[in-house]
């Protein structure tokens, strides 16, 4: 009978039998606990400078001087750099052979578009063959229809993942990997992908700011600020803000860990193959072709200088009505979460574990996501921690508060994608939400129809 050992990382779990993790460790059975240790931080998180500015109705003052000390971020839906990288060359003349990956905006966006193959590494099981397969609305790194599964099951307080894994992979190499749910996973729930496009300013607003957000925050409706690896960093957790528990700090965390999950290419911050629930399925097991791993790193660093380099989803048309909304959806309490502008740390400033350092292209820039980036209990959470282990526990039915720039490019709302009108989302607000909630319904016909048209400009 095949004994499984399931191992929970702080990011991914992974399951391997024991003649998997004998053979993997070359007799040994340390691969558990060096992959254990590798995404448990070393020590809390580093400084990074002091609180900037940021604004929430009826709780912050305003500052009228901001425009003066600070800039704007570049917006546009238009393929173009935000300056931290150059333009490059032609994207439509650039191909396998010509690529210089990290050279330039364009070389790294046909790094992200770029058609991953079973001879470059890709499954053997996996969701997507392209970082915009996923990320694609307006414009590469924008947002899409596409969603993620994920299951597991719940005894007591604990949750379980799945065999190989919350994340239930759709696709697969070969017809007898290809990944099912199981009867006794009860936890069954979509993920939408995100919106890519300026996350190079989320990444550059300081720990101190998000944690200075969430303090000033009324203690009901308070958000949470997990603390997670920087996977290349020295060590030091930062304050997560990507994906929809918010459990990355960094974009190369974030890229190495979509590249692994979603496309199965491993890294070196991911060095293993994910299984078929639970079965080995990487180098030697007859599926997969390459030894791990798969990609020496430079695809990740791509990956993040194209996120790094795109402008924010641009606003629509202003008009009275977006004005008289905006205000309405400050004053009823809904700025207390998708908060706006937020000044991001000034250029200089070590993050990620001191791994990157805030250039003048992203530093001190005024931006505008209409997010915390905090978890919150809203009612809507999908009972999925950030890892499962005690003290990601309290995680299990929180999400990020969706930043709400580029709103107007999206049909599938929640982190479901199971609300198709602003409506449905407002009223499945509960929770922490359910006083802002009651106050939208409490607006008369013409202020609703006010917060509606200041949504639809985002």
């Amino acid at each position: 009978m095949k004994t499984t050992v399931v191992l929970s990382a702080s990011l991914v779990t992974i399951a391997f039998s024991v003649a998997d993790l004998t053979s993997l460790a070359g007799g040994q059975t340390s691969v558990a606990q060096t992959r254990r240790e590798r995404f448990t931080p070393k020590r809390p998180a580093a400084p990074e400078g002091p609180a900037r500015f940021f604004y929430i109705e009826g709780i912050t003052t305003p500052v009228q001087a901001l425009e003066k000390s600070s800039h704007e971020a570049r917006a546009g839906f238009d393929n173009l750099s935000n300056g931290l990288a150059p333009q490059g060359p032609d994207f439509e003349k650039i191909n396998e052979d010509n690529v210089n990956p990290l050279a330039s905006f364009n070389d790294a966006r046909f790094v992200f578009e770029d058609v991953e193959t079973y001879a470059d590494g890709l499954g053997p099981v996996y969701n997507a063959q392209s970082c915009r397969e996923c990320h694609q609305n307006i414009v590469t790194g924008g947002a899409s229809q596409v969603a993620e599964h994920r299951t597991g099951h719940t005894e007591g307080e604990m949750f379980f993942e799945s065999m190989g894994g919350s994340l239930i992979q759709s696709r697969a190499t070969a017809p007898d990997i290809v990944e099912h749910v199981v009867d006794t996973d009860e936890t069954r729930t979509f993920r939408m992908s995100t919106n890519t496009l300026g996350n190079g300013y989320i990444e550059c607003i300081s720990d101190s700011t998000i944690t200075a957000i969430r303090d000033a925050q009324p203690e009901e409706m308070r958000g949470l600020a997990p603390e997670v690896p920087v996977l290349e960093g020295d060590g030091s957790a930062r304050v997560g803000r990507f994906g929809w528990k918010s459990q990355h700090g960094s974009l190369v965390s974030f890229a190495a860990d979509a590249y692994v999950n979603e496309m199965g290419v491993t890294s070196p911050l991911f060095p293993d193959e994910n299984t078929s629930s639970g079965t080995f399925v990487g180098y030697g097991s007859g599926y997969d072709p390459l030894p791990e791993p798969d990609d020496d790193g430079t695809d990740v660093e791509a990956f993040a200088l194209f996120m790094r380099s795109t402008k924010v989803p641009p606003r629509g048309p202003i008009t009275d009505d977006v004005r008289l909304g905006q205000k309405q959806f400050g004053a009823i309490g809904c700025a207390v979460c998708h908060v706006s502008p937020i000044v991001t740390a000034a250029a200089g400033t070590p993050i990620n574990g001191g791994a990157f350092i805030v250039p003048d292209a992203l530093g001190n820039k005024i931006v505008r996501p209409f997010s915390d980036f905090l978890l919150h209990d809203i009612g809507t959470g999908d009972g999925i921690p950030i890892q499962a282990t005690p003290e990601f526990a309290e995680t299990a039915n929180k999400m990020r508060t969706a930043p709400l720039w580029g709103l107007r490019t999206r049909n599938r709302l929640m982190h479901d994608g199971l609300s198709f009108t602003k409506y449905d989302a407002i009223e499945r607000h509960d929770g922490q939400a359910a006083t802002v909630r009651d106050a939208f319904n409490a607006l008369d016909d013409t202020q609703k129809a006010q917060v509606y048209a200041f949504l639809d400009s985002l």
